[in-house]
């Protein structure tokens, strides 16, 4: 799974069949603290690059979810809906929705410029 990063700590995980998975990072998990609930769009909404499509809601706070594509909610995961500590317990196998009719990709970083990236973040 080549997996892609937005600055934003979401994931995206381009399929053969032109969908894509979308997700957020360990490093955003981790920052989040145990998750309790989810909030996930219908299938048939549109999503947006840089625009938030989804919330996720921790022991700490509530945080918006931004897309890393623009395109059509195709499916949810509904398992996340009863069980949102999926996230954090396999973050990269938690994916939040399949997105289809792709029409543009925001910045996107590979796995180690993403890591770069997070690193620099303690640093401020």
């Amino acid at each position: 799974m080549a997996l892609l990063f937005a600055k934003t700590h979401e994931w995206v995980n381009f399929l053969d069949d032109g969908t894509a998975t979308i997700g957020i990072s360990d490093y955003a998990q981790n920052e989040l603290g145990g998750l309790v609930f989810v909030n996930l769009p219908e299938p048939g909404d549109e999503v947006a690059v840089e625009e938030t499509f989804a919330d996720v809601e921790s022991v700490k706070a509530v945080s918006d979810i931004y897309s890393p594509v623009t395109g059509t909610v195709v499916e949810i995961n509904e398992e996340l809906l009863d069980a949102p500590e999926m996230i954090n317990d396999a973050p990269y196998d938690a994916w939040f929705v399949k997105v289809e009719n792709i029409t543009d990709k925001g910045e996107l970083l590979t796995e180690e410029e993403y890591n770069a990236f997070c690193e620099t973040l303690g640093e401020e």
